[in-house]
Protein backbone atom coordinates (compact mmCIF):
# COMPACT_ATOMS: atom_id res chain seq x y z
CA UNK A 1 0.00 0.00 0.00
CA UNK A 2 2.67 2.20 1.02
CA UNK A 3 4.58 1.71 -2.06
CA UNK A 4 1.70 1.71 -3.99
CA UNK A 5 0.86 5.45 -2.62
CA UNK A 6 4.83 6.85 -3.35
CA UNK A 7 4.12 5.22 -6.82
CA UNK A 8 1.11 7.86 -7.38
CA UNK A 9 2.18 11.07 -5.70
CA UNK A 10 5.81 10.39 -7.55
CA UNK A 11 3.41 10.19 -10.69
CA UNK A 12 1.81 13.49 -9.51
CA UNK A 13 5.12 15.67 -9.33
CA UNK A 14 7.02 17.47 -11.82
CA UNK A 15 7.84 15.71 -14.49
CA UNK A 16 10.16 17.81 -16.46
CA UNK A 17 13.59 17.66 -15.41
CA UNK A 18 15.10 21.04 -13.59
CA UNK A 19 16.45 23.17 -16.04
CA UNK A 20 19.42 25.85 -16.15
CA UNK A 21 18.71 29.13 -14.77
CA UNK A 22 19.71 30.82 -17.69
CA UNK A 23 17.76 28.85 -20.28
CA UNK A 24 14.80 30.05 -17.79
CA UNK A 25 15.46 34.18 -18.67
CA UNK A 26 16.43 33.32 -22.26
CA UNK A 27 12.49 31.64 -23.17
CA UNK A 28 11.05 34.77 -20.52
CA UNK A 29 13.28 37.30 -22.76
CA UNK A 30 11.83 35.46 -25.61
CA UNK A 31 8.59 35.67 -25.02
CA UNK A 32 8.60 39.30 -23.64
CA UNK A 33 10.18 40.21 -26.82
CA UNK A 34 7.86 38.30 -29.01
CA UNK A 35 4.71 39.65 -27.71
CA UNK A 36 6.45 42.87 -27.15
CA UNK A 37 7.12 42.77 -31.16
CA UNK A 38 3.72 41.44 -31.92
CA UNK A 39 1.85 44.33 -30.02
CA UNK A 40 3.73 47.10 -31.79
CA UNK A 41 3.08 45.05 -35.71
CA UNK A 42 -0.44 44.97 -34.67
CA UNK A 43 -0.57 48.70 -33.95
CA UNK A 44 -0.47 49.27 -37.48
CA UNK A 45 -2.99 46.77 -38.42
CA UNK A 46 -6.53 47.78 -39.26
CA UNK A 47 -7.85 45.92 -35.87
CA UNK A 48 -10.61 47.23 -33.86
CA UNK A 49 -9.10 47.33 -30.49
CA UNK A 50 -12.72 48.18 -28.88
CA UNK A 51 -13.66 44.48 -30.00
CA UNK A 52 -11.28 42.92 -27.59
CA UNK A 53 -9.43 40.89 -30.12
CA UNK A 54 -6.40 42.87 -30.27
CA UNK A 55 -3.37 40.81 -28.35
CA UNK A 56 -5.41 37.50 -27.91
CA UNK A 57 -4.33 34.99 -24.68
CA UNK A 58 -3.53 32.14 -27.01
CA UNK A 59 -0.81 34.21 -28.60
CA UNK A 60 0.94 33.86 -24.59
CA UNK A 61 0.79 30.12 -25.07
CA UNK A 62 2.31 30.29 -28.68
CA UNK A 63 5.53 31.84 -26.93
CA UNK A 64 5.61 29.44 -24.25
CA UNK A 65 6.02 26.85 -27.11
CA UNK A 66 8.40 28.55 -29.47
CA UNK A 67 10.65 30.00 -26.83
CA UNK A 68 10.78 27.29 -23.70
CA UNK A 69 10.65 24.41 -26.12
CA UNK A 70 11.58 25.37 -29.42
CA UNK A 71 12.17 21.29 -30.35
CA UNK A 72 8.67 20.46 -30.28
CA UNK A 73 6.90 19.36 -33.12
CA UNK A 74 4.28 21.82 -31.53
CA UNK A 75 6.57 24.28 -32.22
CA UNK A 76 7.52 24.53 -35.33
CA UNK A 77 6.21 27.53 -37.67
CA UNK A 78 4.00 24.95 -39.55
CA UNK A 79 2.53 23.66 -36.61
CA UNK A 80 2.36 27.32 -34.81
CA UNK A 81 0.82 29.61 -38.12
CA UNK A 82 -0.95 27.23 -40.06
CA UNK A 83 -2.29 25.55 -36.25
CA UNK A 84 -3.54 28.76 -35.34
CA UNK A 85 -5.28 29.69 -38.59
CA UNK A 86 -7.31 27.42 -39.43
CA UNK A 87 -8.56 27.09 -35.73
CA UNK A 88 -9.37 30.92 -36.43
CA UNK A 89 -10.82 29.65 -39.90
CA UNK A 90 -13.23 27.18 -38.09
CA UNK A 91 -14.61 29.11 -35.37
CA UNK A 92 -15.13 31.82 -36.97
CA UNK A 93 -17.31 29.57 -39.55
CA UNK A 94 -19.11 27.90 -36.23
CA UNK A 95 -19.62 31.32 -34.68
CA UNK A 96 -21.63 32.38 -37.95
CA UNK A 97 -23.88 29.69 -38.32
CA UNK A 98 -24.73 28.31 -34.73
CA UNK A 99 -26.05 30.33 -32.19
CA UNK A 100 -26.28 28.54 -29.20
CA UNK A 101 -23.35 29.21 -27.12
CA UNK A 102 -22.66 25.33 -25.24
CA UNK A 103 -22.71 24.10 -29.20
CA UNK A 104 -20.91 26.60 -30.41
CA UNK A 105 -17.88 26.59 -27.90
CA UNK A 106 -17.87 22.39 -27.98
CA UNK A 107 -18.10 22.61 -32.06
CA UNK A 108 -15.10 25.52 -32.73
CA UNK A 109 -12.55 23.46 -30.22
CA UNK A 110 -13.50 20.07 -31.19
CA UNK A 111 -13.74 20.34 -35.06
CA UNK A 112 -10.28 22.90 -35.10
CA UNK A 113 -8.56 19.97 -33.20
CA UNK A 114 -9.57 17.47 -35.88
CA UNK A 115 -8.59 20.20 -38.37
CA UNK A 116 -5.09 20.60 -36.79
CA UNK A 117 -4.37 16.76 -36.83
CA UNK A 118 -5.73 16.48 -40.82
CA UNK A 119 -3.15 19.28 -41.96
CA UNK A 120 -0.36 18.21 -39.59
CA UNK A 121 -0.37 21.17 -37.65
CA UNK A 122 -1.45 19.90 -34.64
CA UNK A 123 -0.78 23.22 -32.32
CA UNK A 124 -2.03 23.51 -28.62
CA UNK A 125 -3.22 27.40 -28.58
CA UNK A 126 -4.89 27.00 -31.58
CA UNK A 127 -7.60 25.28 -29.24
CA UNK A 128 -7.50 28.37 -27.48
CA UNK A 129 -7.82 30.61 -30.46
CA UNK A 130 -10.73 28.38 -31.26
CA UNK A 131 -12.16 28.65 -27.71
CA UNK A 132 -11.67 32.77 -27.61
CA UNK A 133 -13.51 33.20 -30.73
CA UNK A 134 -16.42 31.16 -29.86
CA UNK A 135 -16.50 33.14 -26.57
CA UNK A 136 -16.66 36.54 -28.58
CA UNK A 137 -19.74 36.13 -30.62
CA UNK A 138 -20.01 39.82 -30.87
CA UNK A 139 -16.89 40.92 -32.01
CA UNK A 140 -16.55 37.85 -34.23
CA UNK A 141 -20.03 38.45 -36.00
CA UNK A 142 -18.29 42.32 -36.39
CA UNK A 143 -14.84 40.84 -37.79
CA UNK A 144 -16.14 38.22 -39.42
CA UNK A 145 -12.91 36.30 -41.32
CA UNK A 146 -11.15 39.41 -41.08
CA UNK A 147 -10.40 37.88 -36.99
CA UNK A 148 -8.62 35.12 -39.10
CA UNK A 149 -6.15 37.08 -41.01
CA UNK A 150 -5.50 39.86 -38.26
CA UNK A 151 -4.84 39.27 -35.45
CA UNK A 152 -4.69 35.75 -35.85
CA UNK A 153 -2.41 34.73 -38.80
CA UNK A 154 -0.56 37.57 -38.96
CA UNK A 155 0.22 37.81 -35.11
CA UNK A 156 1.38 34.30 -34.90
CA UNK A 157 3.76 35.08 -37.94
CA UNK A 158 5.39 37.63 -36.30
CA UNK A 159 5.90 35.91 -33.10
CA UNK A 160 7.60 33.06 -35.18
CA UNK A 161 9.60 35.35 -37.11
CA UNK A 162 10.85 36.69 -33.71
CA UNK A 163 11.87 33.22 -32.43
CA UNK A 164 13.59 32.02 -35.41
CA UNK A 165 16.04 35.35 -35.18
CA UNK A 166 15.76 34.74 -31.40
CA UNK A 167 17.04 31.43 -31.34
CA UNK A 168 19.95 32.03 -33.58
CA UNK A 169 21.00 34.91 -31.44
CA UNK A 170 21.10 32.56 -28.49
CA UNK A 171 22.23 29.70 -29.60
CA UNK A 172 19.34 27.73 -29.82
CA UNK A 173 17.26 25.79 -33.18
CA UNK A 174 14.18 27.30 -34.38
CA UNK A 175 12.62 26.06 -36.83
CA UNK A 176 14.02 22.41 -35.08
CA UNK A 177 16.95 20.21 -36.74
CA UNK A 178 16.09 18.48 -40.42
CA UNK A 179 17.18 14.94 -41.00
CA UNK A 180 18.44 15.93 -44.75
CA UNK A 181 20.63 18.77 -42.78
CA UNK A 182 24.11 18.45 -44.63
CA UNK A 183 27.76 18.36 -42.99
CA UNK A 184 29.58 20.98 -42.46
CA UNK A 185 31.48 20.47 -45.23
CA UNK A 186 28.73 20.72 -48.09
CA UNK A 187 28.73 17.50 -49.72
CA UNK A 188 25.50 15.08 -49.26
CA UNK A 189 27.21 12.85 -46.58
CA UNK A 190 25.65 12.62 -43.11
CA UNK A 191 28.32 13.90 -40.26
CA UNK A 192 30.24 10.87 -39.14
CA UNK A 193 28.23 10.37 -36.26
CA UNK A 194 24.79 9.51 -38.21
CA UNK A 195 26.49 7.45 -40.97
CA UNK A 196 25.94 3.99 -39.28
CA UNK A 197 22.73 5.01 -37.72
CA UNK A 198 18.86 3.97 -38.28
CA UNK A 199 17.17 5.43 -41.66
CA UNK A 200 14.81 8.60 -41.33
CA UNK A 201 11.78 6.10 -42.36
CA UNK A 202 12.82 3.73 -39.55
CA UNK A 203 13.45 6.61 -36.84
CA UNK A 204 9.98 7.90 -37.81
CA UNK A 205 8.42 4.68 -37.74
CA UNK A 206 9.92 4.19 -34.02
CA UNK A 207 8.05 7.66 -33.02
CA UNK A 208 4.57 6.28 -34.08
CA UNK A 209 4.69 3.13 -32.90
CA UNK A 210 5.38 5.18 -29.08
CA UNK A 211 3.34 7.48 -30.33
CA UNK A 212 6.00 10.17 -29.69
CA UNK A 213 6.02 11.98 -33.15
CA UNK A 214 4.42 15.11 -31.45
CA UNK A 215 6.55 15.16 -28.69
CA UNK A 216 10.66 14.52 -30.64
CA UNK A 217 11.41 15.37 -33.94
CA UNK A 218 12.93 12.57 -36.43
CA UNK A 219 16.67 15.02 -36.07
CA UNK A 220 16.45 14.91 -32.13
CA UNK A 221 15.66 11.56 -32.00
CA UNK A 222 18.34 10.60 -34.42
CA UNK A 223 20.90 12.96 -32.38
CA UNK A 224 20.33 11.22 -28.62
CA UNK A 225 20.29 7.97 -30.04
CA UNK A 226 24.03 8.64 -31.66
CA UNK A 227 25.00 10.41 -28.62
CA UNK A 228 23.68 6.92 -26.57
CA UNK A 229 26.03 4.81 -28.74
CA UNK A 230 29.03 7.37 -28.20
CA UNK A 231 28.23 7.23 -24.33
CA UNK A 232 28.12 3.58 -24.54
CA UNK A 233 31.04 3.15 -26.76
CA UNK A 234 33.21 5.61 -24.06
CA UNK A 235 32.45 2.48 -21.60
CA UNK A 236 35.00 0.52 -23.37
CA UNK A 237 37.61 2.71 -23.19
CA UNK A 238 37.46 2.32 -19.43
CA UNK A 239 39.38 4.01 -16.43
CA UNK A 240 41.70 5.43 -19.27
CA UNK A 241 42.08 9.30 -18.88
CA UNK A 242 43.31 12.68 -21.08
CA UNK A 243 46.62 12.41 -18.54
CA UNK A 244 47.56 9.00 -20.14
CA UNK A 245 46.85 9.92 -23.57
CA UNK A 246 47.58 13.45 -24.32
CA UNK A 247 51.08 14.87 -26.21
CA UNK A 248 52.78 16.73 -23.67
CA UNK A 249 55.79 17.88 -25.18
CA UNK A 250 54.02 20.95 -26.87
CA UNK A 251 54.67 23.37 -30.17
CA UNK A 252 53.08 26.37 -29.38
CA UNK A 253 53.20 29.62 -31.16
CA UNK A 254 52.82 33.51 -29.41
CA UNK A 255 49.55 35.62 -30.12
CA UNK A 256 52.23 38.02 -32.07
CA UNK A 257 54.02 35.47 -34.45
CA UNK A 258 53.36 36.31 -38.06
CA UNK A 259 51.74 33.57 -40.56
CA UNK A 260 54.30 33.16 -41.94
CA UNK A 261 56.30 31.62 -38.59
CA UNK A 262 53.02 29.84 -38.08
CA UNK A 263 53.00 27.83 -41.78
CA UNK A 264 56.68 26.87 -40.70
CA UNK A 265 55.71 25.68 -37.63
CA UNK A 266 53.44 23.71 -39.90
CA UNK A 267 55.35 22.62 -42.53
CA UNK A 268 58.17 21.61 -39.77
CA UNK A 269 55.88 19.15 -37.79
CA UNK A 270 53.36 17.96 -39.75
CA UNK A 271 50.30 19.22 -37.44
CA UNK A 272 47.49 20.05 -38.14
CA UNK A 273 46.44 22.45 -35.24
CA UNK A 274 48.29 24.84 -33.06
CA UNK A 275 47.91 25.92 -29.72
CA UNK A 276 48.24 30.01 -29.34
CA UNK A 277 49.94 30.69 -25.81
CA UNK A 278 50.07 33.47 -23.84
CA UNK A 279 52.27 34.00 -20.86
CA UNK A 280 53.09 31.59 -18.12
CA UNK A 281 51.50 29.61 -20.67
CA UNK A 282 47.81 30.71 -20.48
CA UNK A 283 45.83 29.02 -23.36
CA UNK A 284 44.76 31.65 -25.59
CA UNK A 285 43.37 29.30 -28.97
CA UNK A 286 43.79 26.79 -31.42
CA UNK A 287 45.17 27.44 -35.08
CA UNK A 288 44.10 25.38 -37.48
CA UNK A 289 45.34 24.21 -41.06
CA UNK A 290 42.02 25.79 -42.47
CA UNK A 291 42.77 29.07 -41.37
CA UNK A 292 45.93 29.30 -43.06
CA UNK A 293 44.45 27.64 -46.12
CA UNK A 294 42.07 30.22 -45.99
CA UNK A 295 44.21 33.07 -45.69
CA UNK A 296 46.94 31.50 -48.40
CA UNK A 297 44.06 31.69 -50.88
CA UNK A 298 43.13 35.24 -50.41
CA UNK A 299 46.62 36.22 -50.17
CA UNK A 300 46.34 38.21 -46.78
CA UNK A 301 48.77 36.42 -45.28
CA UNK A 302 51.38 38.29 -44.78
CA UNK A 303 50.24 41.68 -42.25
CA UNK A 304 48.06 38.87 -40.09
CA UNK A 305 49.36 37.87 -36.73
CA UNK A 306 48.56 34.52 -34.65
CA UNK A 307 45.82 36.08 -32.18
CA UNK A 308 44.06 37.65 -35.47
CA UNK A 309 42.76 34.09 -37.18
CA UNK A 310 43.04 31.76 -34.37
CA UNK A 311 39.50 29.90 -32.90
CA UNK A 312 39.07 30.59 -29.46
CA UNK A 313 35.71 28.97 -28.85
CA UNK A 314 37.42 25.23 -29.14
CA UNK A 315 36.27 22.69 -26.90
CA UNK A 316 38.80 21.56 -24.33
CA UNK A 317 39.78 19.16 -21.19
CA UNK A 318 40.97 19.08 -18.22
CA UNK A 319 43.55 16.01 -17.55
CA UNK A 320 41.38 13.84 -15.26
CA UNK A 321 38.94 14.07 -18.07
CA UNK A 322 37.93 10.84 -18.98
CA UNK A 323 38.57 9.99 -22.44
CA UNK A 324 34.95 8.72 -23.20
CA UNK A 325 34.02 12.36 -22.94
CA UNK A 326 36.43 13.42 -25.88
CA UNK A 327 34.41 10.60 -28.09
CA UNK A 328 31.61 13.63 -29.37
CA UNK A 329 33.98 16.06 -29.08
CA UNK A 330 36.06 14.83 -32.33
CA UNK A 331 33.73 12.33 -33.66
CA UNK A 332 31.72 15.67 -35.90
CA UNK A 333 34.85 15.93 -37.86
CA UNK A 334 35.06 19.59 -37.08
CA UNK A 335 37.59 19.27 -34.21
CA UNK A 336 41.27 17.53 -34.87
CA UNK A 337 42.48 18.39 -31.61
CA UNK A 338 41.22 19.34 -27.88
CA UNK A 339 43.61 21.08 -25.44
CA UNK A 340 44.06 19.86 -22.12
CA UNK A 341 43.90 22.84 -19.66
CA UNK A 342 45.01 23.04 -16.01
CA UNK A 343 43.71 26.01 -14.22
CA UNK A 344 44.06 27.96 -17.40
CA UNK A 345 47.41 26.73 -18.56
CA UNK A 346 47.89 24.49 -21.27
CA UNK A 347 49.57 21.56 -19.88
CA UNK A 348 48.96 18.93 -22.80
CA UNK A 349 46.77 17.95 -26.26
CA UNK A 350 45.05 15.38 -27.65
CA UNK A 351 44.99 14.75 -31.44
CA UNK A 352 42.47 12.61 -33.24
CA UNK A 353 45.26 10.44 -33.80
CA UNK A 354 45.71 9.96 -29.97
CA UNK A 355 42.18 9.07 -29.62
CA UNK A 356 42.23 6.46 -31.97
CA UNK A 357 45.30 4.97 -30.80
CA UNK A 358 43.69 4.85 -27.42
CA UNK A 359 41.08 3.02 -28.83
CA UNK A 360 42.83 0.53 -30.91
CA UNK A 361 44.53 -0.54 -27.58
CA UNK A 362 41.39 -0.83 -25.63
CA UNK A 363 40.05 -2.53 -28.38
CA UNK A 364 42.72 -5.04 -28.37
CA UNK A 365 42.35 -6.12 -24.59
CA UNK A 366 38.68 -7.00 -25.42
CA UNK A 367 38.12 -11.02 -25.26
CA UNK A 368 37.13 -11.87 -28.85
CA UNK A 369 33.28 -13.31 -29.27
Amino acid sequence: MTSSLTRVLRALGPAIPSGPTPEAFRAGLGALIGLAAVSLFLLVTPVDYHLGLYLIPPFGATAVLIFAVPSSPLAQPWSAVMGNTVSALVAVAVCLTVPDPTLRLVLSVGLAITAMILIRALHPPGGAVAMTAAMSPDAIRDLGFWFVLCPVALGTVMLVCVAVIYARLTGRHYPFRQFEDQNTHGTDDHVPTERLGLSKDELTDILAQYRQSLNLGVEDLARLIAAAEMQAAGHRTGPTTVADIMSRDLVTVGPDAPLDQVAEQFRQHGFTSLPVVGTDDRFLGVIFQLHLIRKGLSQQMAPLLAEQIMSRDVPTAAPDTMVAALLPLMADGETDAVPVLDQGRIVGIVTRTDLIAALARESLKQPAD
